[in-house]
Formats: C-alpha cells, sequence, structure tokens
C-alpha cells in the first residue's frame, strides 16, 4: 500500500511566498502575533549574536503538553477564527527554512516542559523533548531561533525595534488605547534587549483623530488619526493604514478607494479591532465574499466617507471636476451589477466581485444601491456635519461619526441571530437573489501609462490623463470610455490572456443591452 509523503521544504516555501514583505519579518511579526493571542501582557525580546539566536518570550496562557505536541503538526491549531491575528503558529514553522534548530519552552500550572525542533531534510522535520532551558518567568512561552545566518537582521535590535513600530503602530500610540482596551485591558509592553519601546502620541504639522461609532454605542468601533505634512513622507507613512488588534493589515491609498490631491504627503492609521473575524487564512488581506465580506466592505465604506470628510476639511479633496467625473461615473456604476451579474457565469473568476449561490441570494446591502442598507448592516455610516460636530472640532475634540439608528421596520425584518456584537448581518428572509460587492470607479491621473484603468481592491481606478479620456471628454463620451476601461481592466482577472479578448466583447454586448432593457422597479 503506498503513502502520501509531504515535501516539507516546498509547503514552507510556498507559505512563505503567501505572506507580502521579507521573511523575516513575516517570522517576527507572527510570533508576536501569537504572543498577543495567547493574552500575554508582556512580551520580551532578546538577541544574542555570539550564539546566532533570537529568543522571544512572552507572559501568555502558555500550553499544555499535548498542545506543545501538536503545535509541531502542520495545519493544526486550537485558535478559534476571528479572535486573533497569529495564524497557527505559522512564524515558528517559517523559522525552520532559518534556523539550524527551533527551541520552545512554555509553562502553564505545573505543566513546565520543551521541544527541540528542525529540518532535517525535505520531508522530516523531526523534534524532542528537552529539559526547559529556564527562559519562561511564572508563566507564559519562549521561542528560541538559533539563527542559520550569523548576520541575520533578525539578531539586529534595530530591525526588530523599526520592524514591530511599523507593523504594530497602534501598541505603541496612546491614542489608540481606549479603542484597545476591550483586548488588551492592562496594555501591552515590549521590551528589545532590556529596553521597554514607550508609547508616543502622533508628531506631525497636522493631525486629525477620527471616531466610528455604532449605533447606539458609546465606545468607538474604530478610531484612529490622520495627519499631513508640509514634505512629502516616507514611503512607509503614505496613505491610511488599518489595523485589527493592533496589527496592520493592509496601507496606502488603493484599497480604500479614496485619493487626496497629494497622496504622498498624507497618512494616517485607523484601529478596527471587529475585522478581525474578516481576515484571510494568512491574515494578510480581508475576506470579500460573505457575511465576512460584506461586514469588510460596509466597514471600508464608512472609513471612506470618514476620510474623506476630513479631506475635504483639509482642502485637499478633488476639485469640481472630479465631481463632474463622478456624476459620468455613476450611472456606469449603477450597470454594472446587471452587467456583472449576468457575466458571472460564463467566467467564472468574477466570484470575487459577484456571489451566487443555488438559487440565488439576497442582495446584500453594500455598494452604491444600497448605502440605506449598509447602514442596517453595518450601523457604520457617517452623519451629516453638525452643529455639535463643527463646536468639537472647534474645541480641538476629535471628529467623531455617530451613526444613524435604522428604520423600526428594518429592525424588524432583521433575525435575532444574525446580530453579532452590533453588526446586523443580512437576515434569512426576503426575496432571494444574486449579490454585487461594491465595485466602484475612481479617478487618478497617470500621464505615463499608456493603460485606460486598473483593477485595485473592488476599485476600477480610470486614468483620466490618458489621451483617449481627454477626447472622449471633448465629444461627451466618457460613459462608453468608462465601460471599455473597466472591461480591459476586469479581462486579466476573470479570464486568461488567450480569453480576454472574448471577455471585452461580452461585456460591451451586456453593457449596451443594459441600455435597451427597462430599469427595475422600485421595491414595495
Amino acid at each position: 500500500m503506498g503513502q502520501t509523503r509531504v515535501d516539507l521544504l516546498h509547503l514552507l516555501e510556498d507559505l512563505r511566498d503567501a505572506y507580502p514583505g521579507a521573511l523575516e519579518e513575516t517570522i517576527l511579526t507572527e510570533i508576536v502575533a501569537n504572543s498577543l493571542d495567547s493574552g500575554a501582557r508582556r512580551i520580551r525580546l532578546w538577541t544574542e549574536p555570539a550564539q546566532a539566536t533570537l529568543t522571544v518570550a512572552d507572559d501568555g496562557s502558555g500550553m499544555q503538553r499535548r498542545e506543545l505536541s501538536r503545535y509541531h503538526d502542520i495545519a493544526a491549531s486550537s485558535k478559534t477564527r476571528g479572535q486573533g491575528i497569529g495564524f497557527a503558529g505559522v512564524g515558528i514553522k517559517l523559522g525552520l527554512l532559518l534556523c539550524s534548530e527551533v527551541v520552545t519552552e512554555t509553562r502553564r500550572g505545573k505543566t513546565h516542559v520543551a521541544t527541540r525542533w528542525h529540518l532535517a531534510s525535505r520531508h522530516r522535520a523531526p523534534w524532542s523533548w528537552v529539559p526547559p532551558p529556564g527562559r519562561v518567568e511564572g508563566r507564559g512561552t519562549a521561542v528560541t531561533l538559533k539563527l542559520a545566518n550569523p548576520l541575520s537582521p533578525l539578531l539586529d535590535p534595530g530591525f526588530l525595534e523599526a520592524a514591530l513600530l511599523r507593523h504594530y503602530p497602534a501598541l505603541f500610540d496612546s491614542s489608540f488605547e481606549s479603542v484597545l482596551a476591550q483586548h488588551y485591558p492592562q496594555g501591552i509592553e515590549v521590551e528589545v534587549n532590556d529596553r521597554r519601546l514607550e508609547r508616543s502620541g502622533v508628531d506631525a504639522a497636522e493631525v486629525a483623530l477620527l471616531e466610528v461609532r455604532l449605533a447606539r454605542k458609546r465606545k468607538p468601533s474604530a478610531a484612529g488619526h490622520m495627519l499631513r505634512e508640509p514634505l512629502p513622507l516616507p514611503e512607509d507613512r503614505r496613505g491610511i493604514a488599518i489595523s485589527t488588534l493592533g496589527k496592520v493589515i493592509k496601507r496606502g491609498w488603493d484599497w480604500l478607494g479614496v485619493s487626496p490631491t497629494a497622496p504622498e504627503r498624507v497618512g494616517g492609521l485607523i484601529e478596527v479591532p471587529a475585522l478581525a473575524e474578516c481576515l484571510t487564512l494568512n491574515k494578510a488581506d480581508f475576506i470579500r465574499t460573505g457575511p465576512r465580506g460584506a461586514t469588510y466592505l460596509a466597514y471600508r465604506k464608512a472609513l471612506q466617507e470618514a476620510v474623506s470628510r476630513q479631506l475635504a476639511e483639509w482642502g485637499d479633496a478633488r476639485d469640481a471636476a472630479e465631481a463632474t467625473r463622478r456624476r459620468v461615473a455613476r450611472p456606469v456604476e449603477r450597470d454594472l451589477e446587471r452587467v456583472l451579474i449576468d457575466l458571472a457565469d460564463e467566467f467564472p473568476l468574477l466570484a470575487t466581485l459577484v456571489e451566487r449561490r443555488e438559487g440565488g441570494q439576497r442582495k446584500l446591502p453594500i455598494g452604491r444601491g444600497g448605502e440605506a442598507n449598509a447602514r442596517d448592516l453595518v450601523l457604520a455610516s457617517l452623519s451629516a456635519a453638525t452643529e455639535a460636530e463643527a463646536e468639537s472640532r472647534a474645541n480641538g475634540e476629535p471628529v467623531t461619526a455617530v451613526a444613524e439608528a435604522p428604520p423600526a421596520e428594518a429592525e424588524r425584518e432583521q433575525a435575532p441571530e444574525s446580530r453579532s456584537e452590533g453588526i446586523v448581518l443580512p437576515g434569512p428572509s426576503g426575496p432571494r437573489r444574486p449579490a454585487r460587492y461594491g465595485l466602484s470607479i475612481q479617478f487618478e491621473s497617470r500621464a505615463a501609462d499608456p493603460e485606460l484603468g486598473r483593477l485595485v481592491e473592488s476599485t476600477v481606478w480610470v486614468n483620466d490623463a490618458h489621451p483617449a479620456y481627454r477626447r472622449a471628454a471633448a465629444s461627451r463620451s466618457e460613459g462608453y470610455h468608462l465601460a471599455l476601461a473597466v472591461a480591459l481592466a476586469l479581462a486579466p482577472l476573470a479570464a486568461d490572456p488567450a480569453s480576454e479578448h472574448g471577455f471585452v466583447t461580452a461585456f460591451l454586448e451586456r453593457w449596451g443591452a443594459a441600455l435597451e432593457e427597462p430599469r427595475r422597479g422600485r421595491r414595495r
């Protein structure tokens, strides 16, 4: 009888490639994430260059002997999805690629054990029980990486500090204490070679505090800040970063779908703890399908409005020409719903933008056609600027976005079991139909780019500096140009290179037919 074998080296290399950034940063951030998930209040890192070792120790819950034994298995985890930011000890497993051995010591109650682990060949990663080296104080877990390269950046304290500040900035910013207090009630202390990383505030020429509250909630569900400098910011500080439970997941302007006139001078950080349940398997991105995807996209829409409002107050928002372009794009966005639904069966790869289930499903209340329903979904749409908000701005207080309470009729339609911490998910009742996941059209100027547009996240960015767009605007045929730009941007996602022409042709055919068909009637 044959036996299935696993090429561990190949598997770990594929797992490594699933993460953005350098392997050393991935290992470090994942080990720290596992410490945070274990309930640690204090995390200590120290290096021993003479022995080429890095040790990360915490005072978390620790592990029992059986848990430590399973910890060496691939794809084994005791974690519950949505309750943490670590990925089943993947940092330790990836450490096998860089280390001659990994020593793990853990202590919980009367249990105090340790193991030594290494990658012996492509198919074997043996481990054995060893006497505890005594790096754990009281309770918790300590991981010691014996690096094969004595010049590895993981042995540099400066690299460790910079990586932690870049990937976990909310843990070291005093303004995030309130929004993270529920998850880290005693705060988090981090030490590198016995030097504590201190908390500090935001240091910038202009700083604006942002808060998003759920309806009838006193504490903000999302909080953060935006900053603006007179000179361009460093590359790693440009754009808005979104973090959950302290760990930055995405950074920049593309994911948000909003761009100021001077994107290189504006940055910021927004912490949304509730989005931990929307993380992908490798915790490096967010899910965009199903109820979790709907939650993420609804939060994203609320953050878009908060950021856009602050940019408008700074005078850094798009000008009147941008508003004109938006008016032209809105009819095309409305037509996209029907076009994408019609094409989803023929081009299944569009499932990232359209999800269809057998018999259809209830239309999720997101996207441009469902702004009112989006408030019911996440209860986080921002209210219009009021006199009280203007007064708080004058007093230097945070800009607060308070969601409106949903109508009583909408509350009756929601099933009680569909509510989760104030976020209302689509109920089981009502008509079942396909759902469109918020594909929108935005504009940017890229004079040297020959492409008409590009797809980023769920946004098609149309190049308004392209000669073809200027010609279309002059002849008042922007609508056709936008449809063509969207088709060309979606083609690489929907079809292989040999079939892209067929997709563009089918897309324009459906788009043209949408003009001939009557609009859907209003819902009764």
